[in-house]
C-alpha cells in the first residue's frame, strides 16, 4: 500500500508561480489575478491533488528562506508555500499586493528552485514546474562572481538536473515603449538562454486577452493514439508515435449527487447509481432480462432486428497499422477538406534510423510541395478506417527532429456540395460601383485584426474559450455563495466575443462612409417559394436586371404567392414552371419532389411533341432549365443526368 501511495502522490504536478508585482506591472496585475485564480479553479476541478506555491518579487518586504540562510534575494516574498490547492489560494491570488521596487526575476527563479528542491529533492522529476510572469523591463543585479550569463547557465543546469520545467510569460504592452531598450534586450537575451539550455519556453504577449490564453491552466499528459510502423512499402517501415495535436476542450462532466449521506461520513462520494429496467408492453409487471432483448434498425415502416452475433459478423475488422497510399501535390488537398482533430506523427524516441528516414522524407515533401495520403487503423478491432493527409513539419531547431501533421480527409459520402449563384451572374444594377467598392475595402482594412507592425489581436494560440472561462468563474462563485446570480461578462472576455468599441469610435468616418454609399432597407419576409425563385436569375429577364419590373415577372410573383396559398398537385399548362416550383416546395409529404420531377418531365415531352413548327420549343426549354435548377436544389442530380432530352 505504501508503494502504491508513493507512486500516486508523485504523479501530481508541483507548480510554483513567480509573479512580478513591481510598479511597472501594476496596470496588468488585475489580469494576472484573473488568470492565476483561473489556474487554481481548474486544478480544483481536474487536478485537486496538485500542489501549488506562490512567490512574489518586486515587493517592499522580503520574506524567503534564502535571505535568512545566505543573505541577498531582497524584495522577494513567499506568499504561499508549496501545498495542495484549496479555495484559500484562489482568494489570495485575487488580491495580490502592489510592490514598490523593481523586480529581479533571476532572484525569484532561484528562490523558487530552492523551494522545489527542499520540498521534493531528486524525486518527482518532470512534474516540477516554474511559471514566471513578468514584463522583464527592470535591470538584473550583477552577481558577486562571473557574469549574468554565467549565472543563468548555472541556474539552467540546476533546473535540468532536478527535472524542472519553466514557462516564462513576458507581458509587453504600452509601457514597454518608454522602457530602457538596453535593459529590455539584455533581459530577453538572458531568457533565451533558458530556452536553449533547459526545459523552458518563453512567450511574449502584448494584450490582457492574450495573457488569459498564454498561461497553461490545465496540464494534460500526452497519450499516444498509435505506436507502430508507418509502412511505406512491405519492406520499408518507420517506427512512429502518433499524438493528438489539437482537441476540443469541453465542459466538466456534470453528475448527479445526493445529500442523503450522513455528514459524519468523510469518505462518502454522494454519487447516485442509476439502474434501468425494461418491461414488457403486454405485461408491464414482467421485467425483460438482458438475454431477451435485441437491438434493431428502422428500415422504412418496419424494424429489422439485428442480434449481437450478426452485428459482430457484419462488422468490418481491419488490421491495425498505418500504410502509405501515395503522394500528391499539396495544392490538390483543400483546407476545407480537413475533418476532426489534428494529429502529429513523431519518430520513435531514440531511434536514430527512424529519425533520419522521417527527416529525409519530410524535407523531400516540402521541397517538392507534396503531401502523403495514408490509410490508418489506430488500434486492433477499430470499426472504421481513416484516410488522411500527412503534411511535413520541418523543424527550425537543431535539437527538435522533423515531424508530420495528419488531418483526416472525407470520403465521398462525407462531402457536401452546395450550389450558390455567382456574383458575376447578377445584373449590372446589382453590382457595386467603384465608390461602393472603395468604401467596402476601407471597412475591411479598418477591422484588420493583424495590422502591419502590431501584434495580432486574437491569436488562436493565446485566445481562450470565453464560454469555458465564464463557466469556471461562476462555478468558483457558486462554491462560496450558492444563491449567487450569474455575473455580467468580464470586460476582457468581451474583447473576444464583441467588437472593440475603441476601433469603431476611432474609425467612425469609415463606417459612416460605408453606410452612406449603401442604402439599407428592411428586408420583407418572403414566402419559401419566392425565396427559391430569387436564388437564381429568373427566366425571361434580361442582362440589365429588369426582371422583376416587367409584366411577366409581376405575374410570376403573383402566381408564386397564389401557389403558396393553394397547394398545387399537378403541373398545368398555363404556368408550368410556377406549378413545378410550388410542388417542389411542398413539405406535407415526401412524395411531392419526385412527383413534381416526373410531372415536369412529362410536360417537357408534351410541349415538344405537340408543338406546331416549334412554337412551344421556347417554353419547353424554360421548363428544362427549371427542372435542372430544381433537381440541383433538392440534390437530385441523377434525375437530370438520366433524363433523355427530346430533340427540339
Amino acid at each position: 500500500m505504501k508503494i502504491c501511495f508513493f507512486n500516486f502522490f508523485f504523479k501530481q504536478e508541483a507548480l510554483l508561480l513567480l509573479l512580478d508585482v513591481g510598479p511597472s506591472m501594476h496596470d496588468i496585475l488585475p489580469e494576472i489575478e484573473k488568470v492565476c485564480s483561473m489556474l487554481i479553479q481548474k486544478k480544483l476541478i481536474y487536478n485537486k491533488n496538485d500542489e501549488v506555491g506562490v512567490v512574489l518579487f518586486g515587493t517592499e518586504d522580503t520574506d524567503n528562506e534564502l535571505t535568512k540562510e545566505v543573505g541577498g534575494y531582497e524584495h522577494v516574498v513567499v506568499l504561499r508555500h508549496i501545498k495542495v490547492v484549496d479555495g484559500d489560494l484562489v482568494e489570495a491570488l485575487q488580491q495580490l499586493p502592489r510592490g514598490t521596487f523593481a523586480g529581479d526575476f533571476l532572484d525569484a527563479i532561484v528562490v523558487g528552485m530552492d523551494m522545489l528542491i527542499k520540498k521534493f529533492g531528486p524525486t518527482n522529476k518532470g512534474k516540477k514546474r516554474l511559471c514566471l510572469i513578468t514584463n522583464a523591463l527592470c535591470a538584473i543585479k550583477d552577481p558577486y562572481e562571473g557574469t549574468k550569463e554565467d549565472q543563468v547557465n548555472t541556474i539552467a543546469a540546476q533546473t535540468t538536473e532536478h527535472g524542472m520545467k519553466m514557462d516564462c510569460i513576458v507581458v509587453r504592452g504600452k509601457q514597454s515603449q518608454n522602457a530602457d531598450k538596453r535593459i529590455m534586450e539584455e533581459n530577453d537575451r538572458l531568457l533565451s538562454v533558458f530556452s536553449k539550455k533547459c526545459f523552458s519556453k518563453a512567450v511574449y504577449i502584448e494584450s490582457p486577452t492574450s495573457l488569459l490564453g498564454a498561461l497553461r491552466t490545465r496540464n494534460i499528459s500526452p497519450v499516444t493514439v498509435y505506436r507502430g510502423d508507418l509502412e511505406l512499402s512491405p519492406k520499408m517501415k518507420i517506427k512512429v508515435w502518433v499524438y493528438k495535436k489539437t482537441s476540443e476542450e469541453k465542459f466538466p462532466t456534470l453528475k448527479k449527487y445526493s445529500d442523503k449521506a450522513p455528514p459524519t461520513d468523510k469518505f462518502a462520494t454522494h454519487e447516485i447509481k442509476v439502474d434501468y429496467e425494461y418491461r414488457s408492453v403486454e405485461d408491464p409487471g414482467k421485467v425483460v432480462p438482458p438475454e431477451q432483448r435485441i437491438k434493431g434498425y428502422r428500415y422504412g415502416p418496419q424494424v429489422v432486428p439485428i442480434s449481437s452475433a450478426e452485428w459482430e459478423a457484419v462488422k468490418f475488422k481491419p488490421e491495425k497499422g498505418v500504410k502509405l497510399l501515395g503522394f500528391t501535390d499539396a495544392s490538390n488537398i483543400m483546407r476545407h477538406y480537413y475533418m476532426k482533430d489534428v494529429y502529429i506523427f513523431i519518430t520513435e524516441p531514440g531511434n536514430t534510423k527512424a529519425i533520419l528516414a522521417a527527416s529525409a522524407i519530410a524535407r523531400a515533401m516540402k521541397e517538392m510541395k507534396k503531401v502523403a495520403i495514408l490509410r490508418c487503423v489506430w488500434r486492433q478491432g477499430q470499426g472504421n478506417v481513416v484516410v488522411g493527409v500527412l503534411t511535413p513539419n520541418v523543424s527550425d531547431k537543431d535539437n527538435v527532429p522533423d515531424s508530420f501533421y495528419f488531418n483526416v480527409l472525407p470520403f465521398a459520402e462525407d462531402v457536401r456540395e452546395f450550389q450558390f449563384p455567382s456574383f458575376s451572374n447578377l445584373p449590372s444594377s446589382w453590382q457595386p460601383n467603384e465608390q461602393q467598392q472603395d468604401a467596402a475595402d476601407n471597412l475591411v482594412k479598418m477591422l484588420d485584426l493583424a495590422p502591419t507592425g502590431q501584434e495580432e489581436a486574437l491569436q488562436p494560440d493565446f485566445t481562450p474559450n470565453p464560454i469555458l472561462e465564464r463557466f469556471y468563474r461562476h462555478l468558483e462563485l457558486k462554491s462560496k455563495h450558492p444563491d449567487a446570480a450569474v455575473p455580467p461578462l468580464d470586460e476582457t472576455l468581451k474583447k473576444i466575443t464583441e467588437p472593440d468599441p475603441d476601433i469603431f469610435s476611432q474609425n467612425k468616418t469609415v463606417i459612416d462612409e460605408f453606410r452612406r454609399r449603401f442604402e439599407l432597407k428592411e428586408n420583407p419576409k418572403l414566402k419559401k417559394s419566392m425565396r427559391r425563385l430569387l436564388k437564381e436569375k429568373p427566366s425571361g429577364s434580361n442582362d440589365e436586371g429588369e426582371g422583376f419590373g416587367n409584366a411577366y415577372d409581376a405575374e410570376t410573383v403573383n402566381s408564386i404567392e397564389n401557389t403558396s396559398i393553394v397547394k398545387v398537385e399537378k403541373i398545368g399548362d398555363l404556368t408550368p414552371i410556377q406549378d413545378f416550383e410550388a410542388m417542389m416546395s411542398r413539405r406535407d409529404g415526401p412524395e411531392w419532389v419526385s412527383k413534381a420531377i416526373t410531372n415536369m418531365k412529362n410536360k417537357i415531352f408534351d410541349l415538344v411533341e405537340d408543338s406546331c413548327e416549334g412554337d412551344t420549343y421556347h417554353k419547353a426549354l424554360e421548363c428544362l432549365v427549371a427542372l435542372r435548377k430544381g433537381c440541383i436544389l433538392e440534390q437530385e442530380p441523377k434525375q437530370v443526368q438520366q433524363f433523355p432530352v427530346p430533340s427540339l
